[in-house]
């Protein structure tokens, strides 16, 4: 029996609505408005239904995301995008887990609605311009401007120099080994000295409203020892899940020349409900 093809890629529209929108919760809603529009649809004259579920979804997204954008502004401190637990397989797509690792993410949130399903559409899942085109209502020449401004964007926001997987990995069990000590100098001398500490509580939880820079006051705010500190796989990478006082948090870590050069902690327990199963990602 033939599965329906929303249930046979529901993994890919969940991953291109979590990408567009950085948020676990709302892709689901995007899903779930993409299915009721798709059970009423005559699928007879429908040739490629991955093709007309992406671009239905990504329409969803777009919508979703420009309600959104008032609300973001009006959030209490830091936004980060909600944390998705995943097996180590999502790293095997390189290119994948670098697109939902939390900092990219974070670089998408600095993209217009438009840019980033374009961005998202081409450069992850490499849709044609033609079908980006028709699901942003835009023309294909606009749509190649627009994948051409959001390109140089994000590439002057993303780290500039990527690490290989084991270098990743080995900083951030440094990291998490200093962080469960609670020592100023172990924490120090694994950050790099002009690290940034961001934090979303989300003003339901304790955390900082503002970036934190610099290695000295990001070691003090972390110099705690009475935390329970394991290693989980977030977003594709080797990450933190802290428990302090019976409160959970989890930190991503961006890598660079050796050493965390950018530290996100999400604390907003709204944020932290998909820590129990791995998130199905594909592309």
């Amino acid at each position: 029996m033939t599965r329906d093809p929303f249930v046979a890629h529901r993994s890919l529209l969940f991953t291109v609505a979590y990408e567009m929108l950085g948020s676990a919760a709302d892709a689901e809603d995007v899903l779930q408005e993409s299915w009721l529009r798709w059970a009423d649809v005559d699928r007879a004259p429908v040739r490629d239904p991955r093709a007309y579920l992406v671009r239905t979804v990504t329409r969803q997204a777009l919508n979703r995301l420009r309600t959104l954008s008032r609300s973001r502004e009006e959030y209490v401190g830091e936004w980060l995008p909600e944390p998705l637990l995943t097996s180590p397989d999502v790293a095997e797509d390189v290119e994948l887990a670098e697109s939902v690792s939390i900092a990219m993410l974070t670089v998408l949130e600095t993209l217009g609605p438009v840019e980033r399903a374009v961005f998202v559409l081409r450069e992850v899942f490499e849709v044609p311009y033609e079908e980006i085109a028709e699901a942003v209502g835009k023309s294909p020449a606009a749509v190649r401007q627009i994948a051409r401004r959001a390109r140089g964007h994000v590439a002057a926001r993303r780290p500039r120099i990527p690490v290989s997987r084991s270098e990743q990995r080995a900083v951030v069990e440094r990291f998490l080994a200093a962080l469960r000590t609670g020592r100023v100098q172990e924490l120090m001398e694994v950050m790099a000295p002009d690290v940034v500490f961001i934090a979303d509580g989300g003003g339901l939880a304790a955390a900082a409203r503002a970036p934190i820079h610099g290695a000295e006051l990001v070691a003090a705010l972390l110099a705690r020892p009475d935390r329970v500190v394991s290693t989980v796989w977030l977003n594709g990478e080797p990450a933190g899940r802290v428990e302090l006082d019976g409160r959970l948090a989890t930190v991503s870590l961006v890598v660079e020349n050796g050493r965390v050069t950018r530290i996100h902690a999400v604390a907003n327990p709204r944020k932290l409900t998909r820590l129990d199963a791995p998130a199905e990602l594909t592309r």
